[in-house]
């Protein structure tokens, strides 16, 4: 174990110590420095004496009409200034504590949902959470977990995976995949229409739908793709065939040329949407208040399906 090499002078030194001498140098005076201080001159004599025998060097040359100090006094006073502002720091780090998320939310969001989310997240969060900051990281939901798993990441929010321990999951909300096609396709214009009646070999998916439990409808002879929504968008307008795609996308992706959106028919297939954070977390109540919050908002997006208040999901 280190020891510590501060003298016991230099211990019993405090920060008020430190401020006072920061006064006198920034005033030049003893007088202006002890009324702005708000302490008598005689007792701010006192302890910048206390300072200068802590620290065995004289910091001020005394006796002259302004105060100023003697040249290894200026060294010091440098380092002075450098302690109190780290102890500024340190009182700002510590108050962020009364902030939601300790002042920033290091939140992963699997790139196929977060262009579509977040425009409608940024200001709720704001208005929920002041003074806390949203931070964005895009990525593929196993390295978005692997990350919050590592101290990277305070949440995640990504489809139901595989358990890990100290993991804790809510669910948030059901969305479902609607139909991307090629605007010539004989099926293009309708509103819904049934994986049955399309040719699974048209099929063009990304890799995260073709992983969420499509096997068994004739769609994974499909071309998987991974791939951006909006490069999906232009795979199926070169090659034709068509995609599916998640609800949230389908504002931006109807905007997109040479492509039509649908409805599936029958069940619906889709992904199931969770938060993720590590049990030991300190931000567990804002987690929970930030998890109602998404829950909130998914409410009030068409499509949509809200998970079960009294529902679990394995934690990831």
């Amino acid at each position: 174990m280190q020891h510590s090499m501060i003298s016991t002078g230099l211990a019993a030194v405090s920060l008020r110590d430190l401020a006072l001498v920061q006064a006198v140098h920034r005033h030049g005076s003893f007088n202006s420095a002890a009324r702005a201080m708000h302490i008598s001159p005689s007792g701010l004599s006192h302890q910048v004496q206390k300072v200068e025998q802590a620290l065995g060097a004289p910091l001020f040359e005394r006796g002259g009409r302004r105060i100023v100090p003697t040249a290894g006094g200026q060294r010091l006073l440098l380092q002075i200034d450098a302690v109190l502002a780290a102890a500024e720091h340190l009182q700002q780090v510590a108050r962020a504590g009364e902030v939601a998320f300790g002042g920033e939310l290091r939140l992963g969001v699997p790139a196929s949902l977060g262009p579509y989310l977040l425009p409608h997240l940024i200001a709720p969060f704001s208005q929920h959470f002041p003074g806390a900051w949203l931070g964005i990281s895009e990525g593929k939901p196993r390295g978005l977990l692997r990350r919050l798993h590592e101290g990277e990441l305070d949440a995640v929010l990504a489809p139901p995976a595989a358990a890990t321990s100290g993991i804790a999951a809510r669910p948030l909300f059901f969305e479902p995949w609607e139909l991307m096609l090629r605007a010539d396709h004989p099926l293009a214009g309708r509103d819904s229409i049934a994986l049955g009646q399309l040719d699974p070999a048209e099929a063009t998916l990304m890799a995260e739908s073709h992983a969420d439990g499509l096997a068994g409808d004739g769609s994974e002879h499909g071309h998987v793709q991974d791939v951006s929504l909006e490069s999906l968008a232009a795979l199926v307008s070169l090659r034709g065939g068509y995609a599916l795609v998640p609800a949230l996308a389908h504002e931006r992706l109807a905007s997109m040329p040479n492509v039509a959106l649908a409805k599936l028919k029958g069940q619906a297939s889709g992904r199931e949407i969770a938060l993720y954070w590590r049990d030991a977390s300190p931000w567990r109540d804002d987690l929970q208040a930030f998890a109602e919050l998404l829950r909130r908002l998914a409410r009030q997006r068409q499509g949509l399906r809200v998970a079960s208040a009294k529902a679990r999901v394995a934690p990831a």
